[in-house]
């Protein structure tokens, strides 16, 4: 099996190289750079009460990249984020959890292990014990968040891309049930990135899955489905196009699929070697994509550059949509670039004529998008030029920002 992770190595060279392939998915490209002084910060202390989160960045620099677990208690006001009293891991991590749960989960690029952190009484993580995933072959802890999925407080699963298999573990007593085969899954000369968007249903689990040779995007779209109960995992392709990595769940019941910012901005880079970006419906109780349905993405903006379809408060549904006059003329010779770059407005979609209208309210930002859920709020995420800090935007309100952090921010969890 042959994947592209962003969080291998350590090594400033290697870890530029796997991030700029992440900008497959939309990522930026870092840039080496000393992390520089924070301005005015927020996070002095956290309440004994009240909401608390934990940010998990990394931040590159010209020796080993570092990462970092901050704790704040506010996401939905302007606020910079000290790294003061933050917990300080080597190399790329992730961290993971279930929601308002009180602990999260730390894994890095370089190994198969997972800490468990627990916030204390005082507001501060304290270590709390570890599992292993070494014993079923996985060598990595990286690519998205939402490779976590977390069924309840004795069950979770782990998409593995290297292994093409799912783990199975117990967050509670740290231990592993079993692996999951993923039949299929390998493409000869392809890497697989699964979705940083998955859908969850009662008792179901949909993971897109999209493939990549290099830097021209594979004429494959996947879906894989596990029956939380059985653990059964089915893969579902389809040849119509590629990195159809986004995902929604439909008021009819469907799931819509739809290419990321990635594959858009390869077809726009270069349209003879990438397919055009898509739409497409699955069906997660028959397991099969609607022959019948498919629709040219980037129609749905006029014929602008479109990828993504994302979830926005009150079923609301939004993609992402080049404007071309933004990015330097240089970043149309290079999808990493044009992907990673600004440019990329906020369309709402119709999700009933299939058409989308421009939110001029909404900042135009990079095409990487990962969203989180906060006290009924959605955040996304907007990488800095350079890629030196993130910003945390509130979907619901025109994009507003709020919190800053140094670093690429790629996970967020709401510890209590």
């Amino acid at each position: 099996m042959n994947r592209t992770s962003p969080f291998r190595s350590s090594r400033l060279a290697s870890a530029a190289l796997a991030l700029s392939l992440l900008a497959g998915c939309g990522d930026p490209e870092p840039t080496p750079g000393t992390p520089g002084t924070p301005g005015d910060t927020d996070n002095p202390g956290i309440p004994t009460t009240g909401p608390v989160y934990a940010l998990t960045t990394q931040v590159i620099t010209a020796d080993e990249p570092t990462s970092y677990v901050v704790l704040t208690n506010k996401v939905d006001q302007a606020a910079t984020l000290s790294l003061d009293n933050a917990i300080s891991i080597p190399g790329r991590a992730l961290g993971v959890g279930i929601a308002k749960s009180g602990s999260i989960f730390v894994g890095q690029d370089e190994g198969s292990k997972l800490t468990r952190y627990t916030l204390s009484s005082e507001g501060t993580l304290q270590e709390n014990g570890s599992v292993s995933f070494a014993g079923y072959a996985v060598k990595s802890i990286g690519e998205y968040q939402n490779n976590f999925q977390f069924v309840s407080p004795t069950k979770a699963y782990y998409f593995d891309g290297d292994s093409s298999q799912i783990i199975v573990w117990n967050p509670t007593d740290l231990s592993v049930t079993k692996a999951i085969s993923i039949e299929g899954l390998s493409i000869a000369g392809s890497s697989v990135i699964f979705s940083p968007s998955p859908v969850r249903r009662d008792n179901q689990v949909i993971m897109p899955v999209g493939w990549r040779a290099g830097a021209t995007v594979t004429k494959v779209a996947g879906v894989v489905s596990i029956d939380t109960r059985t653990d059964t995992a089915t893969l579902v392709k389809d040849d119509r196009c590629g990195y159809v990595h986004s995902s929604v769940l439909g008021g009819d019941g469907q799931v819509y699929l739809a290419t990321e910012v990635y594959g858009a901005a390869a077809h726009r880079v270069a349209p003879n070697n990438n397919p055009a970006p898509c739409l497409l419906k699955f069906n997660p109780d028959t397991l099969q994509f609607d022959p019948a349905f498919y629709k040219d993405l980037n129609s749905l903006a006029g014929g602008a550059a479109t990828g993504a379809l994302l979830p926005g408060p009150q079923g609301t549904t939004y993609v992402r949509v080049l404007n071309d006059t933004i990015p330097p003329e240089t970043s149309f010779s290079n999808a990493r670039i044009l992907a990673s770059g600004a440019g990329w407005e906020w369309w709402k979609v119709d999700t009933t004529t299939w058409t989308a209208t421009k939110q001029d309210a909404f900042p135009a930002t990079t095409g990487s998008t990962f969203l989180y859920e906060a006290e009924n709020q959605i955040l996304y995420s907007e990488f800095a030029n350079g890629s030196t800090a993130t910003t945390l935007h509130l979907l619901g309100d025109n994009g507003k920002p709020t919190v800053t952090t140094q670093g690429l921010t790629f996970s967020f969890l709401q510890l209590r």
